[in-house]
């Protein structure tokens, strides 16, 4: 089968085939090119998803990630933008193995087309003008031979008139015979050009055709094979990536198994942990035995009655709501304890941070707004984060005294005294954070030595108590925070109610004050500015009510009817061992 016998009369439709092939290998060219822009826009999407969901640096984000679940949503967004990366290595592919390739390569064939259709028409030119040649040669012998015949009849009449002369009829024979021999002539010209025409011709149709034609349905099986072999790699390209995608979905998959719910809830705890005990049992209250007032403040039991009667410890129940000024109002009517007790857990606190509120609601220094638990941990946390610059600041220390011993060994390699500069500001640096790390290494000292767990809290008792061990009430920390926010570790009052006296006295509606337990000076002088703390004056003498539980401040009274909290470094402070409601440590 071949082009060149089949279609030897087929120049122009061959013509617009082959057009139309270049035509399809263009168009699919455009389609593997649009495929690449669809991967592309595709992995930029899915990068741009992936980023999107990626957690925030220094961020509250970055915390959550310690979840395990959260950790596999994290390997899922990282396994989602290696997924991102075959796409573009799939786009990357298509377009150099085969856009840019077949690209070439229909550049190439259409200059292969064009000259293979012009050998063709030029052929076809070249026996379009042999047969014009014949055609003329024809022509030309036919006008000839019909000259040479009308010459023939002239001669003759001319011959067989009498009344024409000898000379006219030599005259008419010379032409006739000249008119014959221009007949022969044209005959043998038609005769020679005839069959050189049939030589080309034959040549043009069984030679010069049948090769281009050839060439042509060469170029054309070519074409075919060529865009074959493309969308070969087309799938080839897809194919290559499909393991590394597997991996990835296999990642995913690893990272959904790797979740682990009794860690998250560990870590759960370990998150929120406050370090406080939970709340002992309430003691019963027994309203049936006669009511007697005391016969004074101090009086811890009744001469006239041995039974045991209810009686708050050294502590006034003022002690739970510091911020609260006191209703000198006449006595209301009488509630229950366990009526208070379950307003005082559910109440809300006044106000949560004096230093937040000083500084405009930002973090304290020493996280002492937080919890006993989460303070310490956030303390650690700092401690660890100023040693490790610290072992930067030293790495950088010694690669500067080891780059000095160079240049003081090689002066050719640099000046030694200008690492001097950088050398002095790397020690300054080191001494800076060491600084801070002992600041921080103190304050975490100071929680872990009050945390619960520590013996030595559980052992703090007021004297009142004649040495024994009481519940805290640890839901109610909240409403117990200290004018900075933190909570104090002091056992709460309304919970260590016991029975040591015989008369049950009327705290419950009209607090008494709160005695003193020594004396303080100011230092320097303190404006008050926020509910709950006092204004004093440097050199100001002024009673101790409560002295600091840890959280900064001291609660102090000036006359009998005012009292509040002052920081309790602008204080000197005398404690009066003796005083009811003084610590002791046993």
């Amino acid at each position: 089968m071949s082009w060149g016998t089949e279609l030897w009369d087929q120049f122009d439709n061959l013509e617009k085939h082959t057009q139309w092939g270049i035509d399809i290998l263009e168009k699919y060219i455009k389609f593997v090119k649009e495929r690449t822009e669809i991967e592309l826009s595709y992995a930029k999407q899915l990068r741009n998803l992936s980023k999107k969901y990626q957690p925030k640096k220094n961020s509250k984000e970055e915390e959550e990630y310690k979840y395990t679940a959260c950790k596999a949503f994290l390997s899922t967004l990282n396994e989602m933008n290696d997924y991102a990366g075959q796409h573009e290595v799939i786009s990357e592919n298509m377009t150099s193995q085969i856009t840019v390739d077949l690209m070439r390569y229909v550049q190439e064939l259409k200059q292969e087309r064009k000259s293979n259709f012009h050998d063709g028409r030029k052929a076809q030119q070249h026996i379009e003008t042999c047969w014009k040649q014949l055609e003329s040669s024809k022509r030309r012998f036919e006008r000839d031979c019909k000259e040479a015949d009308r010459a023939q009849q002239y001669f003759e009449k001319m011959d067989a008139d009498i009344n024409v002369t000898k000379a006219d009829v030599e005259k008419a024979r010379q032409q006739a015979q000249l008119r014959h021999q221009m007949a022969e002539d044209s005959k043998a010209e038609y005769s020679s050009i005839l069959q050189r025409f049939n030589q080309e011709q034959w040549e043009y149709y069984h030679t010069h055709i049948p090769n281009i034609f050839q060439k042509i349905q060469e170029m054309e099986e070519r074409r075919i094979v060529r865009i074959g072999e493309s969308m070969k790699t087309y799938a080839e390209v897809d194919r290559q990536v499909i393991p590394i995608i597997g991996k990835c979905l296999d990642g995913i998959v690893k990272a959904a198994e790797s979740i682990d719910q009794k860690n998250d809830s560990q870590l759960v705890v370990e998150a929120y942990k406050s370090g406080f005990e939970p709340p002992g049992d309430i003691e019963f209250e027994d309203y049936t035995q006669p009511m007697k007032r005391t016969v004074s403040e101090n009086s811890l039991s009744s001469a006239k009655e041995g039974k045991p009667e209810l009686k708050f410890g050294g502590k006034s129940r003022g002690k739970l709501w510091p911020f609260i000024k006191k209703n000198k109002s006449p006595k209301q009517q009488k509630e229950p304890l366990s009526h208070r007790f379950n307003e005082f857990m559910t109440s809300k606190p006044k106000i949560h941070c004096f230093r937040s509120l000083k500084r405009g609601g930002a973090t304290p220094e020493d996280f002492s707004n937080l919890p006993p638990e989460q303070r310490r941990k956030k303390l650690q946390q700092k401690v660890d984060e100023l040693n490790k610059e610290i072992q930067k600041e030293t790495d950088q220390r010694d690669a500067i005294t080891k780059m000095k011993d160079v240049y003081l060994k090689n002066p050719q390699m640099g000046d030694p005294a200008s690492l001097d500069h950088k050398l002095a500001e790397a020690t300054q640096n080191i001494e800076k954070l060491r600084l801070e790390t002992q600041k921080f290494e103190a304050w975490l000292a100071e929680v872990e030595g009050r945390l619960p767990a520590r013996s030595d809290q559980a052992r703090r008792q007021s004297g009142l108590y004649d040495g024994q061990t009481h519940q805290t009430v640890t839901n109610c920390a909240q409403d117990r925070e200290s004018p900075d926010g933190s909570y104090t570790e002091e056992q709460s009052q309304e919970s260590e109610l016991k029975v040591l006296a015989t008369d049950f006295d009327d705290e419950f509606d009209d607090e008494e004050p709160l005695p003193a337990i020594g004396t303080c000076k100011a230092l320097y002088t303190f404006e008050g500015q926020n509910e709950g703390t006092i204004s004093v004056v440097e050199g100001e003498m002024l009673s101790v009510i409560e002295e600091d539980k840890g959280d900064g401040w001291t609660r102090i009274r000036r006359n009998e009817d005012e009292e509040g909290y002052v920081p309790t470094s602008y204080v000197e402070v005398y404690l009066d061992k003796n005083a009811k409601g003084a610590k002791t440590y046993i």
